[in-house]
């Protein structure tokens, strides 16, 4: 009888440039029969993982690795240590991100292994996750909606990951809620009427966001957004660099109205911004951007209004945010952008991802009729093994 198929754990280097490729085709071979995976572009992927162009690095720790089995992937897995979540948290957590395997508890269980010893070489006693890379990327376990594809910079994983995890002695710990809404949603008459007499009164100001102006812009959404997110679970703010990569993305993808502002009695108080769904647009490329990639994506999302939308990128002063002044200020800054994506044609969009103990923006989703339609969860793990000398 011939011997069991071995499975094969490498540790690839972040800096190594062969071994980021290994790890990056791993879901072009498990998923590409999934109608519901949508292959990344393999320039971005590239970036993401290159340290010299993601300014993740320059504050984390990354370990990557593969598995295979004769020869062909199976698997992958990476771990990080972020020293921002630790200088904010100093809970000794490291976090585990880019899971992708085939179904097969074993392969799980040593790819969940390599990431837990590591972690725990260098001093972590619990491991959280997935996050690719951190809560500022694309973070938490698809555990419900399933039947659709995702949408930007939104996790996919198939159903039987979760039970994985749970075989692996992992537990859930915090979910993440994504609603989408269509053409048809409207604000409710009492938040209208007051964003309109706000507006009439000359306390309240909403204008589009400035690519023009982007860096002034970004200075207003970031402060908007640290402040209103600081107390939000797993928090951690972007540096500098990873505030500038951000800008240098939405001067690719977005024109001012994708993005709104709120200035209430001459202070910045609230911010949307909304990012055209690539997934739409990159669907059917494979990851390459060659021969035609680029007149596609060009076509797609900047000559013609795309079909669906993402809001990531929502907040309101922490001052303002209980009780219905802080509804009305998002729905201030969301209202507008909704009527001009409506109005050019875009059929549906999604609001994501809201945490599941947020009343203020679930109450805000449940009033203008949005629709819960997918969860993510990041689970934990207590970690033992060797310490740091």
């Amino acid at each position: 009888m011939a011997p069991a198929a071995q499975i094969e754990i490498q540790l690839q280097e972040a800096d190594a440039k062969a071994g980021r490729e290994a790890f990056i085709n791993v879901p072009f071979e498990l998923y590409k029969e999934d109608p519901n995976w949508i292959a990344p572009l393999y320039m971005d992927r590239r970036e993401h993982f290159d340290p010299k162009k993601n300014p993740y690095f320059d504050h984390a720790k990354v370990a990557l690795w593969t598995a295979t089995r004769n020869g062909r992937p199976v698997g992958r897995i990476s771990a990080q240590i972020c020293e921002l979540y630790l200088d904010r948290y100093g809970d000794q957590t490291g976090h585990f991100g880019f899971l992708e395997s085939i179904d097969d508890e074993e392969v799980f269980s040593r790819l969940l292994g390599c990431a837990a010893d590591w972690l725990a070489g260098h001093g972590m006693k619990r491991m959280i996750g997935p996050f690719s890379f951190s809560i500022n990327d694309e973070c938490g376990l698809l555990v419900e909606g399933y039947d659709s594809p995702p949408a930007l910079m939104m996790n996919y994983a198939p159903p039987y990951y979760a039970e994985r995890l749970e075989q692996a002695g992992f537990s859930g710990i915090k979910d993440l809620l994504a609603f989408e809404y269509g053409r048809e949603l409207e604000l409710p008459r009492s938040l209208a009427t007051m964003v309109e007499r706000a507006k009439k009164s000359g306390e309240l100001e909403v204008r589009p966001f400035r690519i023009s102006k982007l860096n002034e812009d970004l200075d207003i959404l970031i402060d908007i957004f640290n402040e209103a997110w600081a107390d939000n679970w797993g928090f951690v703010p972007m540096t500098d660099r990873e505030v500038k990569a951000l800008g240098a993305n939405l001067k690719l993808l977005i024109r001012d109205e994708y993005g709104a502002i709120a200035t209430y009695n001459g202070e910045p108080v609230a911010v949307a911004v909304t990012l055209p769904n690539v997934n739409e647009a990159i669907a059917d490329l494979g990851g390459k951007l060659l021969p035609f990639g680029w007149a596609k994506i060009l076509w797609r999302i900047k000559l013609r209004q795309p079909n669906s939308v993402r809001l990531p990128l929502m907040g309101v002063r922490k001052k303002y945010q209980s009780g219905v002044i802080g509804a009305a200020l998002a729905a201030a800054v969301i209202d507008p952008i909704r009527s001009f994506h409506r109005d050019r044609g875009s059929t549906w969009g999604e609001l994501s991802w809201v945490l599941d103990d947020n009343e203020a923006m679930l109450n805000l989703a449940k009033f203008t009729g949005a629709t819960h339609y997918k969860t993510y969860r990041i689970y934990e793990r207590e970690i033992s093994g060797p310490q740091p000398g």
